[in-house]
Formats: C-alpha cells, structure tokens, sequence
C-alpha cells in the first residue's frame, strides 16, 4: 500500500514471526498477532502508535512493518470519516498512554498495556467507539477448542486465568465497525 493511501486513525495489522506472537495468533484465529494505529508525527511522517515489549512507544511506520512475517499486513478503517477534530483525540489519548508496562498475561483490567488493550482504549477514550470484544480467555477458547492449551498452560505456570478479561488483534480485526482497506494477502495474489 502506497503511504499516500494512508489515513491517520488507521489501524495496522501485523504478524510477528515469535513464537509468543506466534501463539497468540493460533490461539484467536487470526493471522495477525500485532496491532498499532496510524498516525502522522510533529514533522508530519507516519508513524505507528502500540504497546510493545517493554513499553508502549511511537514507532516509524516503515520500522513497524519490517517486524511482520513474509511482508503480511492488513490495514483497516473506521467507516465513518474522522474529523480534524477527532484525529486530535487520538493523538491525545495515544500520547497520554505512551511509556506505560506491557502486560504479557493479557490482562484487560490492569494498569499495563499490550497491543489490542492500547488500541480499544484509545479509540474508546477519544471517539467513544469500543475496537474489539472483550471476552474472558473461557469464552475465547470455547471459540476455538482446537487450539492446544499446551503453550498457554506453561505461560502461565500452569493455571490459566479462564475468567481473566482480554480483548484480541483478531477481534479488532474482524470489527464490524471497520473496513479493509489493504491487506497484503490479497495483494499478493
């Protein structure tokens, strides 16, 4: 996708070739492992907003799509056209949340962050608009009972937290409040 095809407010998908990513993928039914929103910088540059290992940060848009997997990205749009206005309260709110702890249990009801709890905050916070589902990890493995608990069991010593609250990349990505407006596989072919 061409940078000038960009918007800010978009929300960028990734896979991150790690196994943890790696898992987190398998585990929500989804190739993507990673979410960030797109934005422009002070010089006008695009950059991408998320909560990364160890802290959340700005990263440059080109950085942020040299740590997917084989080049795949997908990036999607809120329906509805953001205002000026609106942009602003994005930024606001991703700034206010820039240098906070990830959290690698995935908990939703912590202080830290992790990619798709940055992204539901902030476009709840500033558009009044959810960007996922939140689901405890029972309800997301009863979507999907294939998945092996192997990985997730020695992630978290052993008892999984299945009313722990999370909210997913898969889960943003399949919003219904949003349109597809690149994805790299479709590209390809």
């Amino acid at each position: 996708m061409n940078k000038e095809d960009l918007q800010e407010g978009d929300v960028i998908f990734i896979a991150i070739p790690n196994p943890l990513y790696r898992r987190v993928a398998r585990g929500t039914g989804s190739r993507a492992s990673h979410v960030g929103i797109v934005l422009k910088d002070a010089e006008g540059e695009w950059v991408v907003a998320e909560s990364a290992v160890p802290l959340s940060r700005y990263t440059t848009y080109d950085d942020f799509l040299k740590r997917t997997d084989n080049g795949w990205y997908c990036i999607r749009r809120l329906k509805t056209p953001l205002s000026a206005a609106a942009i602003s309260r994005l930024k606001q709110e991703c700034d206010r949340r820039m240098g906070v702890l990830y959290h690698l249990g995935f908990k939703f009801d912590s202080r830290r962050l992790f990619c798709s709890k940055f992204v539901y905050e902030v476009f709840r916070d500033a558009l009044g608009v959810p960007l996922g589902q939140l689901e405890t990890l029972r309800e997301l493995h009863a979507k999907l009972p294939h998945v092996p608990l192997t990985f997730w069991r020695i992630w978290y010593l052993g008892r999984i937290p299945w009313s722990r609250i999370t909210v997913t990349p898969a889960s943003q990505m399949h919003s219904e409040l949003l349109e597809t407006v690149y994805d790299a596989s479709l590209a390809a072919s």
